[in-house]
């Protein structure tokens, strides 16, 4: 609990919670229904989508927005798991993999006994998934009173916050360059129209780097 009060993460996923849990309310869903989806989901693009999707009366629900999980999914295990760990001791771990606990995954784990790190995930995960239940349950019961342009506003406020935490984690050369060339390529990339414009330049710009850092060692080439 204590890395859940200590990271400024949680304070942001509180604020855009409320604006989920009122635009649920707008949309017409119930308190349970959403509730639910915080909970099963756990992802607050994907949940964007899902509601704006499914309160507009589209029958489809565009769930690739969920791919780019995959990445962070791929880095986290093996960091977690250790050599007598089984599949099914993994399964709540990979539900809790998003964006926040991804970040600070790499920044508290490495100080984790290895033998103690899914525990460690599983209490993470779990803090961090009540925090945004109880900002869903407050936004939806504020929506009659929250302006629009405030909670257009607050659900601006992940990317920021999300960009910020991934600048102060860079530790290499490697991520400083992928960085600065995911953000300069992005509009270039956004005018091809693709819909799927950060995941083009993200990965773009995270391989770019590789050849002008040298090989490094097997444990920095995983961690890239």
């Amino acid at each position: 609990m204590w890395s859940v009060t200590s990271t400024v993460l949680s304070l942001v996923l509180f604020a855009t919670y409320l604006g989920i849990g009122a635009l649920a309310h707008d949309t017409h869903f119930s308190l349970g229904w959403v509730l639910a989806s915080t909970a099963f989901v756990w992802a607050g693009p994907a949940q964007i989508i899902l509601i704006s999707t499914l309160g507009s009366g589209a029958t489809a629900v565009q769930g690739v927005s969920a791919i780019r999980l995959f990445p962070m999914v791929v880095s986290v295990l093996p960091v977690v798991r250790s050599p007598g760990t089984k599949r099914r001791h993994l399964i709540l771990v990979t539900h809790f993999i998003a964006v926040t606990l991804w970040v600070e995954s790499l920044r508290l784990l490495p100080q984790v006994p290895r033998e103690r790190r899914i525990a460690f995930t599983h209490g993470l995960g779990c803090g961090l998934v009540s925090v945004c239940l109880v900002a869903t349950a407050l936004g939806y019961g504020l929506a009659a009173r929250l302006p629009q342009l405030f909670g257009a506003a607050i659900l601006l406020l992940t990317p920021l916050a999300f960009l910020l935490s991934t600048a102060r984690n860079c530790r290499q050369l490697a991520d400083v360059l992928a960085l600065v060339l995911g953000l300069a390529l992005l509009p270039l990339v956004s005018l091809l129209h693709t819909g799927v414009d950060i995941l083009i330049s993200g990965v773009s710009a995270a391989l770019s780097p590789m050849p002008l850092t040298g090989g490094g060692s097997r444990n920095e080439r995983i961690h890239r």
